[in-house]
């Protein structure tokens, strides 16, 4: 049926072929000839020689069907051979399968052990990587860490196992990193400065825990591989060792060492000096270091009077004139200028000379013990607010994060601090103050006993010789 009708499709078109054709040649025979017997001898010579040419056509179609029939037998072939074999690497592959499988096998149970020591020998690489990523030899041999990630990654897969001389570089990776642990050596190299420029110095290298130069502390960066100085410096005290070292000619010195490879100097670096302290405070912590500065000016100033003070009394004492530069001399010229003076009198006048000079001996050191009062006062009040805000903190913020609440806490209780600084001084410098004033007013009191003593037995003696 369907060979009918691809038939009656070819005779269908080879008419409307030759139709077509006709009707172009009919005008043209139209336009030459002049007679009807002359346009039937033409049309006919037409039709002959429209036959060949369709002849022609027909017979290059049937050779052209052949080759397009031969060409389709040549692809049914090339199918045919490539879906065989398809089948045989399909069957083969399914067959390399089962024999890598059972190889893998076989290779497993063979290996036991050794397999197992692969394994640890990946992780001993992983966890050395790690190690020489913080390690401060790295600032002076570079480079190790690439062989360690290779070893690493190369062993990944379980089909690949570690060679004799990579192990063995393994093994010279770890016993160099042990030896340089235990040595303190000295290199040149390219250091980031805190100011960020980058000079070329002599970097220490104190085994494997710390990088010094010029009396400061370094830091080795893994990810930029560079060796940059500390921006902020730990306390004085161990800059002082650093500097030592730096400056040592072979000689052994003491240095601070930190044996965490940077975990206590970071913690160190972190920690406030005295002057943060004091900001902390705020402006309650400068009013009482105001308090305190004002109070220690005038214990300084009362120590030197007192000083001055005594030592003119203790001279006073050696001598038998009256002088009146110093308290114990003005009280001894009340009783020259009172030499007629009955003992009651003259008890009286030597009193009122006496408590003339106390308010001098005596004069600000109220103040100061105010002062050793007040301080703590302060501080406290500074405390309280500060405890204030750290709970007004809290309530915004919640208790998640500690160091928040802590912070809060240590700034509030600086003041705290500030105060009992001011006010544990005061409290010595009062008792010391008030102590030699009165030892130099009981000395005037005592001096004073004697002068009237001496005049009553003066005005004794006479009265028996009158």
């Amino acid at each position: 049926m369907i060979s009918f009708n691809r038939i009656t499709f070819i005779k269908s078109s080879l008419l409307s072929v030759a139709l077509s054709s006709l009707l172009v040649v009919m005008p043209t025979f139209a336009q030459e000839t002049n007679n009807l017997d002359e346009l039937l001898s033409r049309l006919k010579n037409g039709q002959i020689a429209q036959t060949k040419q369709n002849q022609a056509r027909e017979k290059e179609f049937n050779q052209k069907v052949n080759q397009q029939e031969r060409l389709l037998k040549q692809a049914q072939s090339t199918r045919d051979q490539a879906i065989a074999t398809s089948t045989r690497l399909e069957t083969q592959f399914q067959d390399n399968e089962i024999k890598l499988a059972n190889k893998t096998e076989a290779l497993t149970r063979r290996m036991g052990e050794l397999k197992e020591l692969f394994g640890v020998l990946q992780q001993v690489a992983g966890d050395t990587k790690s190690k020489f990523q913080t390690s401060v030899v790295s600032a002076q041999i570079a480079g190790r860490g690439e062989f360690l990630d290779e070893l690493a990654q190369s062993m990944g897969s379980s089909s690949k196992l570690a060679s004799i001389e990579e192990i063995e570089r393994l093994w010279f990776e770890l016993q160099r990193e042990m030896t340089q642990s235990g040595k303190v050596h000295t290199f040149t190299r390219d250091v980031v400065m805190a100011n960020g420029e980058k000079q070329q110095t002599q970097v220490t290298r104190v085994g494997g825990f710390n990088l010094i130069a010029n009396g400061k502390y370094l830091e080795y960066i893994d990810e930029t591989g560079s060796v940059a100085e500390l921006i902020r410096q730990p306390s004085a005290r161990y800059l002082s060792s650093a500097q030592a070292l730096s400056s040592s000619k072979n000689e052994a010195v003491p240095f601070a060492l930190d044996p965490t490879g940077g975990s206590i100097l970071s913690l160190l670096v972190q920690a406030p000096d005295t002057q943060e302290r004091i900001e902390q405070g705020g402006p309650v912590g400068y009013v009482i270091l105001a308090i305190g500065l004002v109070g220690l000016l005038i214990a300084l100033e009362r120590f030197v009077t007192l000083f001055l003070i005594g030592g003119k009394v203790s001279r006073q004492l050696k001598s038998d004139k009256a002088n009146s530069d110093n308290p114990l001399g003005r009280v001894m010229l009340v009783k020259e200028q009172n030499p007629k003076a009955d003992t009651e009198t003259l008890e009286l006048k030597l009193s009122e000379s006496i408590l003339r000079e106390v308010p001098k001996l005596s004069s600000r050191l109220t103040l100061i013990k105010i002062i050793s009062v007040v301080a703590p006062l302060i501080g406290l009040l500074g405390t309280v607010t500060g405890m204030i805000n750290t709970f007004q903190a809290i309530t915004l913020f919640g208790t998640g994060d500690p160091k928040l609440m802590a912070g809060g806490i240590s700034q509030a209780l600086v003041t705290t601090v500030l105060g009992l600084v001011v006010a544990i001084p005061m409290v010595f410098i009062f008792t010391l103050l008030h102590t030699r004033s009165r030892s130099i007013i009981n000395l005037l009191q005592q001096q004073s006993a004697g002068i009237i003593a001496e005049r009553a037995e003066w005005t004794e003696r006479n009265e028996q010789g009158a």
